[in-house]
Formats: C-alpha cells, sequence, structure tokens
C-alpha cells in the first residue's frame, strides 16, 4: 500500500521489532552538539596546562640547539608525547559523548543487525536508488541550510568585531594574543549554541519522520491483531496488561468509598451508596490478598473506614462485580453498616462543630 494510506499509530509489537533490528529514532546533530560543547570546554579546561607544557618544549628546543649530537630523535619523541598528551583527553571526551548522546536517544538500545552484511546492497541499481531516496535529498537539503545559515552566522561576527581585530596591530604580542584567544572562544561559544538551536530542530524533525515512518495502514492493524489473538504468549501478557490497567482504575475509586468490608487480611470490598445515582450500593473495588490489603491501606490513608466482617465479606466476594450493586441478599448486612459508618461520621461532625463553637466562645 502507499505510504498516504498508513493513518494509523503503530503499535507496541512495531515499535519493538522496529528496536530489536535497530531502527531506533536519532539525531545525528545532537551527538555533533554534545561532543562541540565537550572538546570546547575540555580545552578551555585544558589550555594553561597546554600553554604550560609548550613553553617547556620551546625551552626543551633552545636547550638542544646548544648540543653537538643529533637531536632530531630527542625532538621527535618530545613532540609526539606532547601531541599524544594533549590530543588523549580530547579523543576519550569524543568518544565518550558521542557514545553517550548515541545511547540516550535510543534508550540505551544496542542492536547488532544493521552490521549484518546485505548483499542486496551491492546491486548497483539499488545502490543509486538509495543515493537519489527522498531521506538523502531531504538530508542533503538539511546539510544546505545548515551551512547558509552557519556562513551567515560567521559573517555578521566577523563583521562586527573587524574594528576590535584591527585595534590588536597596536598592541604588543602577549596582549593581543590573549584578546585574539578571547575572541576565539566567544565564537567558538556562538556557533556552538547556533549549532544547538539546529540541533532541536533537526531532533524534532527526526522524532517526527521516526513515527511517520513508522505507521501502520487499517490493515496491518487488522492483520497484527489476529496474529497476537493466535499467540497463547502474547494474549497471555495482553490480559495481564489489562488486569493491571484495570486494578489501576478501581484503585483510583477507593477513596470515595464509604466502607471497606474485609476479611482481615485476605478480602476486601470496597462500597459507596449514592441514593441520588443508584438503588443499592454499588461496589467500587474488591481485592484478595495483596490487593486486598492495598484496597485498605488507600482507603485509610483516604480516611475510609475499613470493618472486619468475615462471614460477610466471604459471602459477598465472589457474587459481587466491581461496578454493579450489591446482591439483594446482602442489603439488610451491608445497610447496617453504612447507618453505623454515617452515625461514626455525624458525631465526628457534632464533636469538631462544638469544639469550633467553644474556641470562638
Amino acid at each position: 500500500m502507499a505510504d498516504g494510506d498508513k493513518t494509523e499509530a503503530p503499535s507496541e509489537k512495531k515499535r519493538s521489532d522496529a528496536r530489536k533490528e535497530g531502527n531506533v529514532f536519532q539525531s545525528r546533530d545532537i551527538v555533533t552538539v554534545a561532543v562541540l560543547f565537550g572538546v570546547f570546554y575540555a580545552v578551555r579546561f585544558m589550555m594553561p596546562f597546554i600553554y604550560k607544557d609548550l613553553r617547556n618544549f620551546l625551552s626543551y628546543i633552545l636547550e638542544l640547539l646548544d648540543e653537538p649530537s643529533p637531536i632530531s630523535n630527542k625532538l621527535y619523541l618530545r613532540f609526539t608525547w606532547l601531541f599524544v598528551k594533549s590530543a588523549m583527553p580530547l579523543l576519550l571526551v569524543t568518544v565518550f559523548l558521542g557514545v553517550i548522546a548515541s545511547l540516550v536517544q535510543t534508550r540505551f538500545n544496542i542492536s547488532f543487525k544493521l552490521l549484518t552484511p546485505k548483499f542486496s546492497k551491492l546491486n548497483p541499481m539499488q545502490g543509486l536508488g538509495r543515493i537519489f531516496s527522498k531521506k538523502n535529498v531531504v538530508e542533503l537539503l538539511k546539510n544546505i541550510l545548515k551551512i547558509i545559515i552557519l556562513i551567515n552566522f560567521l559573517y555578521s561576527i566577523i563583521k562586527a568585531d573587524i574594528i576590535p581585530i584591527a585595534k590588536m596591530v597596536h598592541m604588543d604580542i602577549q596582549n593581543s594574543s590573549l584578546a585574539l584567544v578571547s575572541m576565539m572562544f566567544d565564537l567558538i561559544t556562538r556557533v556552538c549554541g547556533v549549532f544547538l538551536i539546529i540541533a532541536l530542530f533537526d531532533f524534532m524533525y527526526q522524532k517526527w519522520e521516526y513515527e511517520n515512518n513508522l505507521k501502520m495502514t487499517k490493515q496491518e492493524v487488522k492483520d497484527e491483531y489476529k496474529m497476537l489473538e493466535g499467540n497463547p504468549e502474547i494474549k497471555g501478557r495482553m490480559k495481564q496488561q489489562m488486569r493491571a490497567r484495570a486494578n489501576q482504575r478501581m484503585m483510583q475509586q477507593v477513596p470515595d468509598a464509604d466502607v471497606i468490608i474485609r476479611n482481615p487480611e485476605h478480602l476486601a470490598i470496597a462500597i459507596k451508596y449514592d441514593p441520588d445515582k443508584n438503588t443499592a450500593p454499588v461496589v467500587l473495588a474488591k481485592g484478595q490478598d495483596e490487593l486486598a490489603l492495598r484496597i485498605v491501606a488507600v482507603g485509610e490513608a483516604n480516611g475510609v473506614t475499613a470493618i472486619e466482617n468475615k462471614p460477610l465479606a466471604r459471602a459477598m466476594y465472589p457474587l459481587c462485580h466491581v461496578g454493579k450493586e450489591i446482591p439483594g441478599d446482602f442489603y439488610g448486612a451491608v445497610a447496617e453498616i453504612l447507618v453505623y459508618i454515617y452515625q461514626k461520621e455525624n458525631r465526628q461532625d457534632i464533636l469538631e462543630r462544638a469544639k469550633e463553637d467553644n474556641r470562638d466562645g
């Protein structure tokens, strides 16, 4: 089917399969910006040490000039050590931030399927098709746009700083060097800021494109549902998820209950009676064992009284259903409990009002 027919949001299975295949959402510009910022601040931190090493290196060269023996090997080794000492931290920062930025975006999804060689890629005609594909054309246009934005930005900065640069001619070497380094750091900071803005736009675009590519047709949704229905393992997992969601909705109603009838640890039934809406009390939640304890705990945390009545709880549990009115056989017993709860609440209200009157008097 055409891409225009893909109107349905991707299912969890479609997303899971895509992740297993290594098809995950990622913005390369975010990785570039992370590395750029990391290297920039690493260089700023290392500048005093690099300056000190360079000064020592120049002093070492001057010392070697006085020696009659060949100095090329010594100089080469010293220079190599200086280069490794300066470059190694920057290399480590680049690798570390590049890997972390990629893993965070992909939610630490690691798949080696993309590394598996595909002989179809050796087909020259398919290769040409990939070169001129919609995705590559969009990437090319994006890169051209980035270059135009960056050139305009650099031009505006250099144009604004041309006078301070010209004034450096009249400075001594030390002051002009410091001014130049400061200007360079300021320039790089602004460039990093521009790259960050571009990366955020690229991040949103890549997210939209990824979601759009994962969309499904109505037929694909139907076919997937039929396939999942026939898989016992997936079917069981779906039922488990449905039960979990149902329990979550049920627990949200417990604070609205009038009373919880319990037995005392194994069974719990939360009941509410609203004469304006129902002709009989309604079961808001019920559960056994761990779920029963959770119902009681949530109820007590929200001021709902839990009444221990083993025979009634055992009799009601198999016959009562969440969201339904209680069977007529339990009207009398439940009514007595509700009357007790209402009287208890009324007594508390009277006592509280009396205390308030005493304070006012």
